[in-house]
């Protein structure tokens, strides 16, 4: 008998208990959680929790009504760190690597959790991945689209400078999430009507994206893997744009690689998380259902949660593309099992058939 297809949810996120928060994240306005678990809180910066799966109990319990058998949890944007003095930005980032490395250490059936590093210390960046990859046993590397550096200045991660960190990534075979935040703080414009979660955190990820294959990085760095959160969706549409840029002015893109040649690229995913089944058909058109992989992007009201109003529910957008012949029931299968596999292992079915195993188990 063949083994059930499992739910892998490759985008996921997860609160540390109020109590779990070291005194020194309040005390300095990094990051806490209030005593009664209403809010998310940063000096000057508060957001509701809006659903009781933020949380660890009931985050199992929340996976389990939905019949999702594992989750890749990722770092909180929160804690990316930019604008923190060095000792500060090494201490919350280590917490968050520390909290994620335990969930996965004493969950390993239930999460496979990421790691994150500040790029503008690459020297600091390198030794804290060879501490997550070499002692916590963690495989997920989650940076930001962009970055603050040490003079104030904010940058693309995929610029120059960081080589070393992706250099590492490939030595390691690692999976990377690129994922965007604090778009607020270098787009000078008015923070109202959440417009930089709806409109510009996806002009981020289409702006790493746009240097990523620019630069080749995804043949460049063969063992590495990349997924490009919320279906890099501004990417897809502007990918005309791009090509229409690049060969009507050369003289502007010396020395860089066409885009064309990262198109459904085997080592450059994105997630399912673009909210209608127009853009899912485009995603999938441009790069093939086999470098999409299921993102929930849970328990955020961005998420695919469960919301009467939109008549929503975990799972909802692969099943609406079935019924719209976007997809088929094999490739419906391989986005929640095997390209998720494929993002985070590669061609390592060693690790593969562990993990398939520690779940069934």
């Amino acid at each position: 008998m063949s083994k059930r297809k499992l739910r892998i949810n490759g985008h996921s996120h997860l609160l540390p208990y109020p109590e779990e928060i070291p005194d020194f994240m309040r005390d300095k306005g990094i990051f806490w959680v209030d005593k009664d678990r209403k809010f998310m809180l940063q000096k000057d910066w508060n957001r509701p929790i809006t659903d009781s799966s933020f949380f660890l109990h009931e985050k199992l319990a929340w996976m389990e009504r939905n019949k999702i058998d594992h989750a890749v949890v990722l770092n909180l944007s929160q804690l990316y760190g930019n604008g923190l003095r060095l000792e500060e930005m090494k201490q919350a980032l280590r917490f968050q690597n520390d909290f994620n490395a335990r969930i996965q250490a004493e969950h390993p059936n239930k999460f496979t959790c990421g790691f994150v590093v500040h790029p503008g210390y690459v020297r600091g960046a390198c030794w804290e991945i060879e501490r997550c990859v070499e002692e916590l046993n963690m495989r997920l590397l989650c940076l930001p689209t962009h970055y603050m550096d040490t003079i104030g200045t904010w940058r693309s991660i995929f610029d120059e400078e960081n080589a070393r960190i992706f250099e590492l990534a490939d030595k390691y075979g690692l999976a990377v999430e690129i994922h965007p935040y604090d778009g607020e703080k270098f787009i000078k414009l008015q923070n109202t009507s959440w417009r930089f979660h709806l409109i510009w955190m996806l002009a981020q990820c289409a702006d790493a994206y746009h240097f990523f294959t620019l630069n080749g990085l995804q043949d460049k760095y063969p063992n590495m893997r990349t997924c490009f959160a919320h279906g890099g969706q501004l990417a897809q549409i502007n990918l005309g744009r791009r090509i229409q840029g690049f060969d009507g002015r050369p003289d502007l893109f010396e020395g860089k690689h066409h885009p064309r040649k990262a198109v459904g690229h085997k080592n450059i995913f994105f997630d399912t998380l673009v909210h209608d089944t127009g853009s899912f058909q485009l995603l999938v058109k441009n790069q093939g259902a086999k470098q999409v992989l299921m993102g929930l992007d849970d328990p955020y009201p961005l998420g695919e949660m469960e919301s009467d109003k939109q008549s929503s529910y975990p799972g909802k957008i692969l099943d609406l593309a079935i019924e719209r012949e976007i997809i088929n029931e094999t490739e419906r299968d391989a986005i929640w099992e095997d390209n998720v596999l494929q993002w985070l292992y590669g061609d390592d079915e060693k690790a593969k058939n562990e993990l398939v195993n520690r779940i069934l188990s």
